[in-house]
């Protein structure tokens, strides 16, 4: 079960979402001034900056190119008191111009009050192509907490149907295990939304577990989570028996085609059983399914 690639961030860009030409926000005033070089010592993180953590490693690679090619895009910032500036979006470029011993950076200065700064930094952490999907959950969540917005205010922020927005506000409702399994990419958020379909939660972790121990696909855990809403038990995943090497290698190739749980049971004499679990005949017909398409 590989993880989807694709970029995780959500609808527009920041210059989109406030269009940082203009001269307004929704609701809001801003204006732009022309680019500056503003001295690197006369600017501060944003302390509402839900970024927190940033790699080394390519903080460095981005500063050798910033001392190759200087800094191509320049960073937001907002003017404080004093000479001084907080930034709205670029903080990873800043970091990497002082690695690369920038003693000024290009930049646009905004007139902003500090709810839309702390709004635009939110909205700009969304647009990050390494963010999990409870990690976007979670920022969609603080935009509505702490900058007052309903969902559908908020789509319209981020480009996005309400329905997607609501389908990541679900994901904050799960359990806790399956929101980490989801951060630490063991299932996607399609299986997250499956899952989200099962009811009580025990039967969702039951699945969860179910879904990483088979590596099952979204559309196979789609069809586990139909049955369980169907009113079918979700069985906890086998508990793992001392078997040969050979037996754990057979069983993985049989639930590449199977989501049912499959089984091997072994007597004394050396022989044995593999078990297949069914729960209706049409099961029996996709197997015979399944078969066929292996004989072609």
């Amino acid at each position: 079960m590989g993880t989807n690639p694709k970029n995780k961030g959500l609808g527009r860009g920041l210059g989109a979402i406030f269009e940082l030409d203009s001269v307004e926000l929704p609701e809001k005033k801003a204006t732009a001034s022309m680019m500056q070089e503003i001295e690197i010592t006369a600017i501060t993180p944003n302390p509402s900056q839900p970024r927190t953590l940033f790699d080394e490693e390519t903080l460095n690679e981005l500063a050798n190119s910033i001392r190759t090619l200087g800094v191509i895009t320049p960073i937001t910032v907002k003017k404080e008191k004093g000479g001084k500036y907080t930034i709205i979006s670029g903080e990873r470029r800043w970091r990497a111009s002082q690695i690369a011993g920038l003693a000024a950076i290009p930049a646009y200065v905004r007139e902003v009050d500090d709810q839309t700064l702390i709004e635009m930094a939110l909205v700009e952490n969304i647009q990050r192509q390494d963010l999990n999907a409870i990690e976007v959950a979670q920022t969609l969540q603080r935009l509505i907490d702490e900058c007052n917005l309903t969902q559908d205010v908020l789509a319209s922020r981020v480009g996005k149907k309400r329905s997607t927005v609501a389908n990541y506000m679900r994901l904050l409702r799960l359990p806790e295990e399956v929101q980490l399994a989801v951060r630490e990419e063991l299932i996607t958020m399609g299986h997250a939304k499956a899952l989200a379909a099962v009811e009580p939660r025990e039967a969702q972790v039951a699945l969860l577990r179910k879904v990483i121990k088979k590596h099952l696909s979204v559309r196979q855990t789609e069809e586990l989570a139909a049955k369980a809403a169907h009113g079918k038990a979700v069985k906890a995943a086998p508990a793992d028996e001392e078997f040969p090497e050979s037996y754990g290698r057979l069983v993985e190739q049989l639930e590449r085609f199977f989501t049912q749980d499959i089984s091997i049971k072994k007597n004394n004499k050396g022989g044995g059983r593999i078990v297949i679990d069914f729960d209706n005949d049409e099961d029996i017909d996709r197997f015979i399914g399944q078969f066929e398409k292996l004989g072609r």
